[in-house]
């Protein structure tokens, strides 16, 4: 592997010191590297143009939200990316600051890597205005109550057919690498990123027997807001990955399911993922 991209998010990176020092080792050891930084504060996280097509790898130094932004954002060029964490957590990143020299310097001269395949969702809301557009989210989509600290009513159905009415404060559909995010948080389980299922699990249910719920990766799931109060307006966000994309109100909906493109991250580590879990989960205690 020759050819490498970094995308570096300035606020992770102070200065670009760590973007500057893998720059220089890829270019200083026979590769072929170019780097910019994302521009989040301006709306746009980074122009894809300017990333070369005989691009092989892109290294994404900042914390696991850049990752995310990359990630769904360079889905359809089906180029790999491999993350450094100079963030807090880092779980989805595979390098951290200290061992990102040493993991650029194995895909310089080893083929020990591999590339896995994680699945995206795929969502719209249907509103009073009409359709929206689509948008992908690569760890979940959230609805969530807005403003008053009220109870909402989520009408959820699969392929069509009715599954539960839930009073809760909201509801996230989360891929298997969004299992270990907010839907963690939420009591979800916890599932291997590889696999290919959707997570519905309900934000603090008004109920003892509300779980989470796996469904089938090819299962269309329908969140629609049900009116709860006549003489209040229901009003939710929608989030992807945390972005804000909407709002929903009563007799509204969003429809998800997964994406027709999937997310390419390179691994180097030989660790199970049940090793990795015991590793990174640490960082909670």
């Amino acid at each position: 592997m020759k050819h490498f991209y970094i995308i570096a998010n300035p606020r992770r990176d102070e200065q670009l010191g760590l973007t500057k020092k893998i720059h220089e080792f890829i270019i200083k050891n026979g590769g072929v590297c170019s780097y910019q930084v994302n521009r989040e504060q301006e709306g746009v996280l980074f122009d894809t143009e300017q990333i070369p097509d005989d691009t092989e790898c892109i290294l994404v130094v900042g914390g696991d939200g850049t990752l995310l932004g990359a990630a769904r954002n360079m889905a359809k060029r089906n180029i790999p990316l491999i993350g450094v964490n100079t963030g807090r957590l880092g779980y989805l990143c595979e390098l951290e600051a200290d061992t990102a020299i040493q993991g650029v310097r194995s895909l310089l001269t080893e083929d020990g890597y591999a590339i896995e395949k994680r699945m995206l969702l795929s969502g719209f809301c249907i509103t009073r205005e009409g359709k929206t557009s689509e948008e992908t989210a690569f760890n979940d989509i959230v609805i969530h109550r807005s403003g008053r600290l009220q109870v909402v009513d989520l009408i959820i159905s699969v392929n069509g057919e009715y599954l539960n009415t839930y009073s809760a404060d909201g509801m996230i559909i989360a891929t298997p690498t969004g299992s270990t995010g907010y839907s963690m948080s939420a009591g979800g389980p916890i599932v291997d990123p590889k696999a290919s299922l959707l997570l519905v699990t309900p934000i603090s249910p008004h109920t003892l027997n509300a779980k989470s719920i796996v469904l089938g990766a090819e299962d269309e799931i329908t969140i629609e807001v049900a009116k709860r109060n006549e003489e209040l307006e229901e009003e939710l966000e929608v989030s992807f990955d945390g972005r804000h994309v909407g709002i929903l109100h009563a007799g509204e909906k969003i429809i998800v399911k997964k994406a027709k493109v999937c997310a390419r991250i390179l691994k180097l580590s030989r660790l199970s993922f049940l090793e990795r879990l015991r590793k990174k989960l640490q960082g909670y205690t």
